[in-house]
């Protein structure tokens, strides 16, 4: 594969079309492994398409309650070789002994699906409680994000294969981000939010995949009132949106969407 310099690279393929077929170049989405290490201690290797490498990690970090704030991250360094790239992450002492503690919680457990929680009790308790309230411009404002969604996403339009999340101010694309996952690229965004020091008060995120809980539980960590996915929500996705209070609306196509928080 010859690498392109944003997320894409490019493999000679041979395309069937009824009975003939031919050899064409074809554009392929990246996916590299990420391993995200804490104070020397490596927490998670995630598989995402390396772009914006920097705000992925920083907005992972804190969608998954690893810092309360950018304020807890020291220095951040990211390192690429052959085997994928390292992104070495210097924390405060609150925060790595409260994910010290995590990682305890979790030794021996198999098949984590809810990493750290043991209960659907604990998981209510978990999540936290949104205190922003989406307006009903913002909700008229989602067809026009929408419609400018595919003009932005530069790695879809090569590839057909990735996932966007977008910021949403007044109907405007502020920010978007790509990734071969839905939950990365929405790290990316929240990543990118928190650096900038955006006011998450005054907008909302678009989504282009369904809607799934952990997209539900990072809005909610950074205290997102609004996420509109173009496809579906999951049950769990729901049930999760109100507990929180995130207003979640899903199939928005067109002018169309469905409210289901």
């Amino acid at each position: 594969m010859t690498p392109h310099s944003y997320g894409v690279e490019t493999l000679q393929v041979k395309r069937f079309k009824k009975t003939e077929s031919e050899s064409v170049l074809d554009n392929i989405v990246q996916e590299h492994p990420i391993a995200l290490v804490y104070n020397g201690i490596s927490h998670a290797v995630m598989m995402a398409t390396p772009t914006d490498v920097s705000v992925f990690a920083k907005g992972f970090s804190l969608s998954e309650g690893i810092l309360t704030s950018l304020k807890e991250l020291y220095a951040i360094e990211v390192h690429e070789s052959e085997l994928g790239i390292e992104v070495n992450m210097t924390i405060s002492s609150r925060a790595f002994a409260a994910l010290k503690e995590r990682r305890r919680m979790l030794v021996g457990r198999t098949g984590c699906g809810l990493c750290g929680i043991e209960s659907l009790e604990q998981l209510q308790l978990d999540i936290p409680k949104i205190t922003i309230e989406p307006s009903k411009e913002w909700l008229e404002q989602i067809p026009i994000a929408i419609s400018h969604l595919k003009d932005q996403q530069k790695i879809t339009a090569l590839t057909g294969g990735a996932h966007a999340a977008a910021w949403v101010v007044q109907g405007k694309i502020m920010a978007l981000f790509e990734d071969v996952g839905r939950h990365n690229a929405l790290d990316k965004l929240l990543g990118y939010l928190a650096q900038e020091n955006y006011d998450t008060s005054l907008g909302f995120v678009v989504m282009t995949s369904r809607a799934s809980y952990e997209l539900i539980r990072k809005c909610a960590q950074l205290n997102i009132g609004l996420l509109a996915s173009i496809s579906a929500p999951t049950s769990m996705a729901i049930r999760l949106a109100k507990i929180s209070g995130l207003t979640l609306a899903s199939f928005c196509r067109g002018d169309d969407f469905v409210l289901y928080t």
